[in-house]
């Protein structure tokens, strides 16, 4: 199920957040949920991709999606549920993917939720990499691959078909090195995931 919730004008890029995960090693604690200054941590990260640039955001829901609409305030954003969010994170992009076809949107800039040391400098430094619907980019952190990452639209299906696991869009970039526009960002953020408890010191 897809739902809009105060929806605009769709621009060219859009913002994709995969925001499914149970955090099992956080003891089965929602990522979407975790409090990050105050407020759930999904809301800081749409609105890091607003203030990057991305005016229409889709984010892909799963482990307690009702509880993350109950409690998240997420105007404007197009809520995607993931029911095999389970399966891993390759599942959640190829929602992400499906929620995007049909919406005149030429590319998916895409970030994760447990990743609050990437911010809107990242994004807007991705974004800007943007020049047509066969673009691929990614950030990079000292050389190493991590996101944001933008997808254009011609590269989708390819990515829908090979996203298993938590592998995510992994081996489509290696398929594809050659066509990929490296962006370092290693200099305005910081790309560690909030995967344990010790991460957790890392939320505000």
């Amino acid at each position: 199920m897809t739902e809009l919730r105060e929806g605009g004008d769709v621009p060219t890029v859009a913002g994709l957040l995969l925001a499914a995960g149970g955090g099992r090693r956080l003891g089965g604690r929602p990522k979407a949920l975790l409090t990050h200054r105050g407020r759930p941590l999904v809301e800081h990260a749409v609105r890091v991709l607003r203030a990057g640039g991305c005016a229409r955001v889709h984010v892909v829901l799963g482990a307690a999606a009702q509880e993350v609409r109950a409690r998240a305030a997420l105007p404007g954003c197009v809520l995607v549920d993931n029911p095999e969010w389970e399966q891993g994170m390759g599942t959640s992009l190829r929602a992400g993917l499906d929620s995007l076809a049909g919406t005149g949107a030429r590319a998916a800039l895409v970030t994760l939720v447990d990743q609050p040391g990437i911010g809107a400098e990242a994004v807007a430094r991705v974004l800007a990499a943007y020049r047509a619907g066969d673009s691929l980019v990614s950030a990079v952190y000292e050389g190493v691959r991590g996101h944001p990452v933008l997808f254009g639209d011609a590269h989708w299906a390819g990515i829908a078909a090979t996203a298993t696991g938590d592998q995510g869009a992994r081996a489509y970039l290696r398929q594809y090195a050659g066509e990929l526009t490296a962006v370092e960002c290693g200099d305005v953020a910081a790309a560690y995931d909030i995967d344990t408890e010790a991460d957790l010191a890392h939320l505000e």
